[in-house]
């Protein structure tokens, strides 16, 4: 294969400032959230290329994303120099099925309707390849992923156990897949999404009153701060501050020495997810190449968890204001 330059992404990278135009921008989640009526709140998602919904309920919010994030991946498939630009979004999704599929299996429950058919993998072939014992031709990582969250929870009967071998290789088969790439850009947004990962990891250490071992176990290396450097701060009683205080991380950091303490985590894990947004948001000012498209996949996965807070805020009933607080900074 001939190496990829940033210029054969020129097309791309011109669609994508197109297509960065019908992103939910700020303005358009405030009139979400002011709007006098779900149904009205909805149409302003039209602006976005979303459909009409027919009615508003969780089923079709939940629906339209679904069909919003496949027509998302398969248009940038269809163009990407690289498609493992679009992997590296997609693959969270497979590690979400074989969770879904290992506890059903263990519990006897239906897991139909918490599959997504958005991951590398269909849903059915895994779903068949669980049952039949048989993964054989699916990527390597999720497939010993699989066979050792499988075992562990037959084994031990604990879900959490099973879930953090499968969170474990969810960030190495990202991080395989960025190194693919050869993107340095791409493996940075990795990098900082292992970052975000290990930072609540700490706080919920902590909140939890554990100590260094537990937290070692739920730790996951590859980040830009060193494992080591988490723990020895963690063990030695200091600061959160200092550890992150060159890290775009700085303010969640702040934030969650409050919230080890006992504060509130909505505010904190907001400022960790504004922190990796922060970071694909330099994707912006990039001309062409493969930093613009990893940006706007990244910004469509923020806005896909906004719509659904909004949408599932207000059908609940919870305020204007309360809803606001949970939401993400926008791309755009």
């Amino acid at each position: 294969m001939s190496e990829i330059k940033d210029i054969d992404y020129l097309f791309l990278s011109t669609r994508i400032k197109s297509l960065e135009r019908n992103l939910l921008s700020r303005e358009r989640m405030e009139r979400m959230l002011e709007a006098r009526s779900n149904e009205d709140a909805a149409k302003v998602l039209t602006e976005c290329g979303y459909p009409e919904m027919p009615e508003v309920n969780v089923d079709v919010i939940n629906q339209v994303l679904a069909e919003q994030r496949d027509k998302t991946y398969q248009d940038l498939y269809a163009f990407a120099p690289d498609p493992t630009l679009v992997d590296v979004f997609k693959v969270k999704y497979d590690y979400h099925n074989v969770k879904v599929l290992l506890k059903a299996e263990a519990t006897g429950q239906d897991p139909s309707r918490l599959l997504v058919d958005t991951g590398r993998v269909p849903a059915s072939a895994l779903e068949e390849g669980i049952r039949a014992s048989d993964l054989r031709g699916m990527p390597s990582i999720l497939q010993a992923a699989t066979l050792e969250a499988r075992e562990v929870l037959g084994t031990t009967g604990d879900p959490q156990l099973a879930d953090f071998v499968l969170d474990r290789a969810y960030f190495q088969d990202m991080m395989a897949l960025a190194k693919k790439s050869e993107s340095a850009f791409l493996e940075g947004y990795v990098r900082i999404q292992i970052d975000a990962a290990n930072l609540k990891s700490v706080v919920r250490t902590l909140r939890m009153g554990k100590g260094t071992e537990f937290l070692k176990g739920v730790l996951f290396d590859q980040g830009n701060i060193d494992i080591n450097r988490i723990l020895n701060t963690v063990g030695s009683g200091s600061s959160l501050d200092e550890l992150y205080a060159t890290s775009v991380l700085k303010a969640a950091a702040e934030a969650g020495t409050a919230a080890a303490n006992g504060g509130g985590l909505t505010q904190f894990e907001r400022l960790v997810d504004d922190a990796v947004n922060a970071y694909v948001g330099g994707a912006k000012y990039v001309a062409f190449g493969e930093a613009p498209v990893i940006g706007y996949l990244a910004a469509k996965d923020t806005e896909f968890t906004s719509v659904r807070i909004i949408m599932t805020g207000r059908l609940a009933g919870l305020a204007a204001d309360t809803i606001r607080e949970r939401l993400r900074e926008a791309y755009v």
